[in-house]
């Protein structure tokens, strides 16, 4: 039978495909039909419900929905006629005869009064709303307003909410003109568990829900009041969300979501409602340098006016000074006495650039970037094990998947919005196992959790491979086509059984072989993970048994398979795609290779590089305290705030000679600088970014930058040019089409199909081709296409509990916050809901040390101490601590142990022995 359908619609013959509603053909064909109860554009499944789109049917005796009704094989329709026309307008005037007066509209441009308009509907004929009855306006939430007076029960904020956000906030009570939505634990929205995505806002069609940002004091709005709508990207995570900003007056004034590959329209808090912050009165408008009468580094610095120790200087002058400083260091000491920190904070160009200044300036590779506190040993492992360090499927292969793990990653406070999509899969009826040591939001939505102690992943996902060996569960036909190493492997596995592994990560056996079973018996399995995995002394491998698990199953390159760290940075995937990594040249070629050394000599005419490989971003904080480094430029990192061992890195930083510092704010890395360079935020600049899915996509400005403050790319190449160096770039564009001559991941991606498409995956094999979103489905780049499993051994932590630390300490992200807090909490509404530093315990913890939820205790670990607000969180195990590392005034790398992962080079932030005390009595032992 044929899937197509032939009908008649306002008198001509067309066709729909199977499942197509008549409003979808319609709407298809340029006829207006009106709607109010979903929303094609984002995905929204109609309703039904507002019968705003009422058409007439052949034959049958009541007009039907026309966005749920399909249409049948010689059915004849009609949108046009009278009957239907009158009645939908009827159906407007009815919806508002509920609704506020325009001219008093909490949304005077909102969809619904569009509609309206389309229907020749300006005003109802039928009475309004009983005044008693009329439901009171809600501010109680600091980002969004509740105006319940203009809610046409239209359902579409409990869908935005239940469906697509799966957070289940908002519901729907009462009947008739009572129905109303309503709000879990409370009548007001601020006092409900709402984490402030903006989904219903977004959803609304009334003005019922709408951002604060837009409201004046009477509650009145319009949505379509901006200058400027701009298409960029969220300047968060690594998701990559695609936005709308909208501005106006050169303010950003709210941001919606639109639907970019990654995140389909959706945002989070931080996306839709932490924009503000390049607004702030702290940002760096003009070039600063340092007072001669300045005290020296890192002393007496006032948090409340820090630029007292600096004077405002030109553009000509600080680049001059701060040029200057760094070649005179290299003339008397040598190139290598200059080292560069950059940022995953800026676009692909930026980061290219700055990795090619050190590289061509300086003559070595002594250059780095967060991802060497994020997931280097990630990269290591699947550049050893895969030959990529790329992730093999993007996030959104989850709904082709049967079962995915989740392991050391909390993706509903670090990537809510790749959550969602983990949401909707278990509602789908998918299985979802989740590792960690910390209980986790997700886990609700689980089928197993697995909460094992900490810093024994190799021990347990050991013990799980057991089971798939020794039960002879493995993929025998993927492992000979596509693998090496295989039985080296099996012969370690098998010491590791559930029954010894248990006695170490506290997982019962049982639970571990039906983990094991499951996973290896799924068709299409996905395994995800965070820093959790990565932030440790063993986090490769941590990291090679996930890959080992995935390649033991054929887990990899098929649709709803694949191996995925969640990047923490919204452009760490592209920072380290384009170069600024010690080992690496863009697209990850070794700097040790001499063709690839010929092949950058020929590109950066004629520059010789240096075949060792550099250092990386703690080594380098460890050759300035020795006085072996003198001088840095460091362009939007904070290592002053997100290095182990702080207090360390901060003495460091005190004894350069020379320290320039490329910032949107006065950081604190800042305070220490010679030289301070104003830079454009990412809202304020050009270019392009790769999120965590391996898409590169286009960032757009959307309001200029304060002042003086220039793009990054501008500055680096003016600095470039102080130097000695020969640039002539004019464009970010220019520097995209050099960084295509070395790098294969960007063949068939142009400036200009990205200027059209805003987003491409690669590898992408054709103009045309949006790009692979799972790749090694016919092998892999190592020798002979095949994977490697490498065996890992059980290593336990650099430092253990004790009596003097008996507990552990774990640090991480929350949902308002982000990285070091620089610019979430110059945010009005992230700083407004988490204004303060705080430490998550268990309420038995919190019993024994005789402290309150809200009081205060003292952590301590082997380098300092912090006084930090306490919060009840069951959580977290009775034995262990959780620190946000956001908060300068209780920073947690002053706890958190500097130890390095041999072959990622990554400190171990996850785990450090530490003692709990209330300030006025004793510490706590550990159970």
């Amino acid at each position: 039978m044929s899937d197509i359908i032939r009908f008649t619609l306002d008198g001509e013959q067309v066709e729909a495909e199977k499942g197509m509603t008549i409003w979808e053909v319609a709407n298809g064909r340029g006829l207006k039909i009106p709607h109010l109860c979903h929303k094609p554009q984002d995905g929204y499944r109609p309703d039904g419900n507002c019968r705003a789109c009422m058409v007439e049917v052949e034959g049958e005796r009541n007009l039907v929905a026309s966005c749920i009704r399909e249409p049948q094989d010689g059915m004849v329709v009609s949108s046009a006629s009278a009957r239907a026309t009158t009645a939908r307008k009827m159906v407007m005037e009815m919806l508002l005869a509920d609704q506020p007066e325009r001219n008093a509209a909490h949304d005077q441009s909102s969809h619904l009064w569009d509609m309206a308009a389309e229907q020749g509907v300006t005003e109802s004929r039928f009475p309004t709303l009983e005044a008693e009855r009329i439901p009171l306006l809600d501010d109680s939430h600091v980002a969004m307003s509740v105006n319940l007076d203009a809610c046409i029960q239209c359902g579409l904020c409990v869908r935005a909410c239940r469906e697509v956000q799966v957070n289940d906030v908002i519901g729907m009570a009462g009947r008739g003109h009572d129905a109303y939505p309503v709000f879990d634990f409370d009548d007001e929205m601020g006092e409900s568990s709402c984490v402030a995505c903006g989904e219903c806002v977004q959803a609304c069609p009334t003005g019922a829900l709408m951002p604060s940002s837009v409201m004046d004091a009477n509650q009145i709005g319009d949505s379509k009041d901006f200058d400027t709508e701009t298409k960029s990207v969220c300047p968060f995570c690594g998701v990559g969300c695609q936005v709308s900003i909208k501005s106006k007056d050169g303010k950003v004034k709210y941001v919606e979501g639109i639907n970019g590959p990654a995140n389909e329209g959706r945002l989070c808090v931080k996306g839709r409602f932490g924009m503000d912050y390049i607004h702030h009165p702290h940002r760096l408008t003009k070039p600063l340098i340092r007072r001669d009468d300045a005290p020296e580094k890192g002393l007496n610095v006032d948090p409340a006016n820090p630029w007292t120790h600096f004077r405002e200087a030109t553009w000509e002058e600080a680049l001059d000074k701060a040029a200057h400083g760094l070649a005179d260091l290299r003339s008397y000491y040598g190139g290598a006495s200059v080292a560069g920190f950059g940022s995953a904070k800026c676009t692909n160009e930026e980061a290219y650039l700055f990795q090619k200044f050190i590289r061509q300036g300086f003559k070595h590779n002594n250059v780095d970037h967060c991802t060497r506190l994020c997931h280097a040993s990630s990269v290591a492992a699947l550049m050893e094990n895969v030959g990529s360090g790329a992730v093999t499927a993007t996030f959104n292969e989850i709904e082709n998947a049967d079962l995915a793990i989740v392991i050391g990653s909390n993706p509903t406070e670090n990537h809510p919005v790749a959550a969602t999509f983990f949401k909707q899969f278990t509602k789908r009826g998918g299985e979802l196992i989740i590792m960690d040591p910390r209980g986790t939001a997700m886990a609700r939505h689980a089928r197993h959790m697995l909460q094992f102690r900490p810093g024994t992943d190799v021990a347990l996902l050991n013990a799980i491979m057991n089971v798939i060996v020794e039960e002879k569960l493995y993929d025998r036909q993927y492992i000979e086509g596509f693998t090496e190493g295989f039985f080296e492997f099996r012969d370690h596995i098998r010491a590791f059984t559930p029954e010894r592994m248990s006695e170490l990560c506290g997982i019962g056996a049982d639970t571990i072989r039906t983990v094991a079973r499951s996973f290896a018996s799924a068709q299409r399995a996905m395994i995800f993970w965070g820093m959790g995995v990565s932030q440790h002394i063993h986090g490769t491998d941590n990291a090679r048994c996930l890959i080992s698990l995935a390649l033991l199953c054929g887990h990899v390159g098929r649709p709803g398979t694949g191996l995925h760290p969640l990047r923490g940075q919204n452009n760490v995937q592209g920072a380290s795609d384009a170069g600024m990594i010690p080992q690496f040249m863009p697209d990850y070629q070794s700097v040790t290779d001499p063709e690839v050394r010929s092949l950058f000599k020929h590109i950066w005419e004629g520059t010789e590089l240096l075949e060792e490989p550099g250092l990386t971003v703690v080594e380098i904080i460890d050759r300035v305290y020795r006085g072996d480094i003198k001088g840095m430029y460091i362009l939007g990192e904070n290592p002053a705030m997100s290095d182990p061992d702080v207090e360390h890195a901060r003495k460091a930083l005190a004894k350069l000679n020379h320290l320039v510092v490329q910032d949107i704010f006065l950081t604190e890395t800042a305070n220490y600088a010679d030289v301070i360079l104003p830079a454009a935020a990412m809202p304020e600049k050009n270019g392009t970014v790769t999120n965590t899915n391996r898409q590169v996509q286009m960032m757009r400005k959307a309001v200029d930058s304060p002042g003086d403050a220039r793009e990054d790319w501008e500055i680096i190449v003016d600095l470039a040019r102080r130097i000695g160096l020969d640039w002539d770039y004019d464009h970010p564009s220019q520097v995209f089409a050099e960084m295509k001559m070395s790098m294969r991941s960007l063949h068939h991606i142009t400036w200009k199909r990205l200027e059209q498409d805003n987003a491409v995956t690669y590898p992408t094999f054709g103009p045309d081709d949006p790009g692979q979103s799972v790749v090694f489905a016919d092998g892999f780049p190592r020798r002979a296409g095949r994977a490697k499993f490498t065996p890992a051994r059980v290593t336990p932590p650099a430092e253990v509990p004790d009596e003097s630390f008996p507990m552990i300490l774990t640090t991480g992200r929350q949902l308002e916050h982000w990285h070091t807090g620089s610019m979430t909490r110059r945010a009005t509404v992230l700083d407004a809901v988490e204004p303060e530093a705080n430490c998550s315990l268990h309420p038995s913890t919190l019993r024994k040390l005789g402290v309150e939820p809200g009081g205060m205790v003292r952590l301590t670990t082997r380098r300092g101490s912090v006084d930090v607000m306490a919060r009840s969180d069951r959580m977290v195990a009775p034995d262990m601590v959780f620190l946000p590392f956001a908060y300068v005034e209780a920073a947690a790398n002053i706890l958190t142990n500097p130890a390095l992962d041999p072959y990622g080079k990554i400190p171990e932030f996850k785990y450090s022995a530490v003692r709990v005390e209330n300030p006025l009595t004793e510490p706590v032992a550990a159970e």
